[in-house]
């Protein structure tokens, strides 16, 4: 049987991919070697070059929100892919974080003796070349970038086909402070093309990429998932709940629960489901349905929420639904017990939050709900690297093994053993 030659334009991109593959291998050797002061100078020259291309980044970010609007994405999805001046100012900020962080490679994470007369030490490295997939949010390419820099790893970056001109614009100025340190311009790679072939090569790109984090909505994270031949920090939908215990502060409760769903709809913290017991929706059910309702928010819930004004019957897909939207499924259930079978039917092992001034009710949330991020009396939007201390994320791990929750630096390591003996040997 004659076999069909592959078509110019695949193998084109087959070529393209392999040599990035090759460079980021040894761009990884070098970093693996670079000091801690380099590796910030690279960081803080990228921050300083990022600022000076204020103007650039936000020209390229005009033409893609005028791409992404002719696809016709949703107003949410346009919020992620926007730049101002405050989100470039706070994307320098996180850059400039990152570098001011303590360096994770070659920190002693355990260190201990044995009878035997050795000495063993447990030493964090750097896994190599880490691939991140991701769409939309051309911040993404600042912090991965960096916190691969940080932790010693090179970075192949493919992010999402409407952010490509502001990704590039913000990858030039990395490679400036790469250039600027000494440092190879190869560690920090931008896929140039919207071909979703990329995505593929990447996927099976065992040998030559250690990690892939996806970054994204289901259908992505989904693909990643079933096609990679590569280890993969998932990071799968942020269906975040929120539950109102009887014994909530009223007051926390409507801040909690109106910035969990309103600061910003379209990111995987944003709660999607608003869980009340039947004694706090007596009590402050309608207030904070109105409060919602102020904000644009569009609330499908069950029976009980269906009393009060404006609300829509909820679906049978409501729960469990990641919306991305100013939309929040709600349900009125019995007690903490109800509340904690719900999230963990329809919970996507995100974030999840409970609002209660019960200290034993609270605790018992925290047990019993399998979540990387458990939040009492705290916005869900607060599921953020930044917000934790790590100066920026590469994404939030929903998987249980190795990196879970924020993904910073310092889960961007793996370690090696260093043991030490004197002639020491076995008898």
């Amino acid at each position: 049987m004659t076999q069909t030659a592959p078509e110019p334009q695949h193998t084109e991109l087959k070529h393209t991919m392999n040599m990035l593959f090759a460079q980021a291998r040894a761009a990884a050797r070098a970093l693996a070697l670079a000091g801690s002061d380099q590796k910030q100078a690279a960081l803080d020259a990228a921050a300083a070059a990022l600022e000076r291309r204020r103007a650039d980044v936000l020209s390229a970010n005009a033409r893609d929100l005028a791409f992404a609007e002719k696809k016709g994405l949703s107003p949410a999805m346009l919020d992620r892919l926007r730049l101002d001046e405050d989100r470039i100012g706070s994307i320098v900020q996180g850059l400039r974080a990152v570098a001011a962080q303590p360096d994770p490679v070659g920190e002693v994470m355990e260190a201990w003796e044995r009878p035997s007369g050795l000495s063993i030490r447990r030493v964090r490295t750097p896994i190599g070349v880490v691939g991140v997939i991701y769409e939309s949010r051309p911040n993404v390419t600042a912090d991965a970038g960096a916190l691969c820099l940080k932790s010693g790893n090179a970075a192949i970056l493919r992010g999402g086909s409407e952010s490509l001109h502001s990704s590039q614009a913000i990858h030039a100025a990395l490679v400036e402070g790469l250039r600027t340190a000494g440092l190879p311009e190869r560690a920090i790679q931008l896929i140039p093309t919207r071909d979703r072939a990329a995505v593929g090569e990447m996927l099976a790109a065992q040998g030559l990429i250690d990690v892939i984090v996806p970054r994204g909505g289901r259908s992505l994270v989904g693909r990643v998932q079933s096609e990679a031949r590569v280890p993969v920090f998932s990071h799968l939908d942020g269906i975040n709940h929120v539950y109102v215990h009887a014994a909530a502060d009223p007051v926390k409760a409507e801040a909690v629960v109106v910035n969990s769903k309103t600061r910003r709809t379209g990111i995987c913290g944003a709660a999607e489901c608003l869980l009340m017991d039947r004694e706090s929706f007596a009590a402050q059910g309608a207030a904070l349905v109105a409060a919602l309702q102020a904000l644009g928010t569009q609330i499908r819930g069950d029976r009980h929420f269906q009393t009060l004004p404006g609300v829509q019957a909820a679906g049978p897909d409501d729960f469990g639904c990641e919306f991305l939207d100013n939309i929040i499924a709600a349900r009125v259930v019995s007690g903490p017990g109800e509340a904690i079978a719900h999230i963990a039917q329809y919970g996507s092992g995100h974030t999840e939050c409970i609002v209660t001034e019960d200290a034993a009710v609270a605790g018992r949330f925290a047990r019993e709900v399998d979540a990387a991020i458990i939040m009492h009396n705290a916005s869900t939007q607060f599921a953020d690297g930044g917000e934790f201390g790590m100066g920026a994320e590469i994404g939030i791990a929903t998987g249980k093994l190795h990196a879970r929750g924020p993904v910073g630096a310092r889960e961007l390591t793996s370690f090696k053993y260093l043991v030490h003996g004197e002639g020491t040997v076995r008898p």
